[in-house]
């Protein structure tokens, strides 16, 4: 499981490799938190490469979009695979989140 961040235009990018799990989900919190204190508004969590996200996962990016809105900012979600984006419809989370089926989808929304 890893994270890497980067910044496109003025969109902050952060992808997830691995799975989004109680293991790492603090350091997922960290990484954005501390671009949207450094002064970055625009997120998208891109998870072309996550296979599997747990209700840690789940809670830790509701989390992190509450304080992004908060901060007048606005959050997106890319590349969700088929299984993903059902956890997302069964949960009712899709009506949260911003999702795009891709990177330069979400990009391009900003």
């Amino acid at each position: 499981m890893s994270f890497s961040i980067r910044s496109v235009g003025d969109a902050t990018v952060v992808q997830v490799q691995g799975q989004l799990i109680v293991g790492n989900r603090q350091e997922l919190k960290d990484l954005v938190l501390a671009r949207l204190e450094e002064g970055a508004r625009n997120f998208v969590i891109d998870f072309a490469g996550t296979g599997y996200i747990d209700s840690s996962g789940l809670g830790v990016l509701v989390s992190v979009s509450k304080k992004i809105r908060e901060a007048r900012g606005e959050l997106r979600l890319a590349s969700l695979n088929e299984d993903l984006q059902t956890l997302f419809e069964l949960t009712k989370l899709d009506t949260l989140f911003q999702i795009r089926d891709d990177l330069e989808e979400a990009l391009a929304a900003f």
